[in-house]
């Protein structure tokens, strides 16, 4: 019997961290498909006001669905502590993906807009319940790594957004052809297929909705929430900010707020910015303009995958604090020399969108590695919810300032992102007024 039970909670980890891992995978899928895709939609959406309003609808579609994030973040993560880990999780799952799907029937800008809001709000709420599961189950030795393997996978989805960009732009031509010969009307091809077939991707947001149904029947519950459910009062959100621990709460929101500021406002407009460099390539290379954008993921994607692994495993060799301050001060050189220097696409530019995405999503590394440790198991999907995803509102107004600030700029990516990367500074000052948690166990 004592060989079964340890089979079985072999079992229960590796399971728990499968949902964990997925879930985060297909957010980072439903993440990044609207960088691959805004352009194109919005350009398609707007009309004939499209090159004067495009960085608005684009600033503004970003910045709803980091404020729905915050909000779905703070509620599932309340649901979470509420009600469990599994089934919270099930639901903010079942929530961004019927969403994401939706996304791909908006004939109006404020349609993708409305959508993203209500998808964002299952996106925000999946990384506090999967992040509060597996910390809570696995042993503490294992937390750096499965930190940086949390945020790792979130860049997986991002890494297969730019996959299937890249495979649809070399076949869209030849896709209709496959959707007649199966008997689709003609006037379903035309709007599937036009501007870069952005419909398809988005409809592929709904994927994720098949992962519930794993979730809900294999995935075992935390033993540590089953505990302090039975032991202690029903949580409210409130009581993140009781007992000493609002200073937590807002010391964690602003550490989230200055990684989501310096990626939402200015790495995640290089998708964008590479498509804007394509327009001016020659016609004769006009497969490799076409395929800009979806490079541009990948080579960011892929750096991000490293990063995030590289940026845990620092925090536990040297420390939370020492963590984050190397992080912020390795982003910002990056982020200077990619928006500073002289730049064209070529593998220059990709080495550098590498470098960047490398360095700015180690963050997501850190912070599942550093939010669990300043909350007890009743309120810690809450707390940590609350905090990475305030984070997001804080980052929702800066998104929107950058998108002022790159429409006052004429729409030069390089001179905006610039200076909205300098939010860097400001997180290598304040991280030496939060706590170093380092070494010590998870509160209960």
């Amino acid at each position: 019997m004592a060989g079964e039970s340890q089979s079985q909670s072999k079992w229960a980890l590796a399971l728990a961290l499968a949902a964990a891992l997925l879930g985060w995978m297909f957010d980072g899928l439903e993440q990044g498909l609207f960088p691959l895709v805004g352009r194109p939609a919005l350009m398609e959406l707007i009309g004939e006001s499209a090159q004067t309003n495009f960085s608005y609808w684009f600033a503004a579609i970003m910045a709803v669905y980091l404020a729905g994030a915050a909000c779905g973040g703070i509620l599932f993560g309340w649901l979470g502590d509420r009600i469990g880990r599994v089934r919270a999780m099930v639901l903010s799952i079942v929530t961004y993906a019927v969403f994401s799907g939706l996304c791909g029937f908006s004939t109006q800008a404020w349609h993708l807009a409305s959508l993203r809001l209500l998808s964002s709000l299952g996106m925000g709420g999946e990384w506090a319940l999967g992040v509060a599961l597996v910390m809570e189950i696995w042993p503490a030795r294992f937390r750096p790594m499965l930190a940086g393997v949390i945020g790792a996978a979130a860049n997986v989805g991002i890494l297969l957004v730019g996959l299937m960009g890249l495979g649809l732009s070399q076949v869209i031509d030849d896709l209709g052809g496959v959707f007649r010969a199966a008997g689709m009307p003609e006037s379903w091809i035309g709007p599937l297929l036009a501007n870069s077939g952005w419909r398809l991707l988005l409809f592929l947001g709904a994927l994720p909705a098949v992962l519930a149904f794993f979730i809900q029947i294999f995935v075992p519950e935390s033993e540590r929430w089953k505990h302090a459910a039975a032991t202690g009062p029903k949580n409210k959100v409130s009581d993140i900010f009781k007992g000493g621990l609002a200073k937590y709460a807002i010391m964690g929101a602003m550490l989230g707020a200055i990684a989501l500021l310096g990626t939402w406002g200015s790495v995640q407009w290089i998708p964008s910015w590479a498509d804007k460099m394509s327009k001016a390539l020659p016609a004769d290379i006009a497969q490799w303009a076409r395929a800009a954008r979806s490079l541009t993921l990948i080579a960011s994607s892929c750096g991000a995958i490293i990063g995030c692994v590289l940026g845990a495993l620092f925090a536990q060799w040297t420390s939370r604090r020492t963590g984050y301050f190397t992080l912020c001060l390795l982003s910002l050189v990056a982020c200077q020399c990619i928006f500073r220097l002289p730049m064209e696409l070529g593998l220059w530019f990709f080495a550098w969108v590498f470098a960047v995405g490398a360095t700015t999503a180690a963050f997501y590394g850190w912070l599942p590695l550093y939010l669990p440790e300043l909350f007890p198991t009743r309120i810690r999907a809450t707390g940590q919810g609350f905090a990475y995803n305030s984070g997001r509102i804080l980052a929702a107004v800066g998104t929107l300032g950058s998108g002022s600030l790159l429409a006052a700029f004429g729409e030069n990516y390089a001179a905006a992102g610039g200076i909205t990367c300098l939010v860097y500074i400001v997180g290598m000052v304040f991280i030496w007024f939060c706590p170093e948690t380092k070494g010590r166990p998870l509160p209960e």
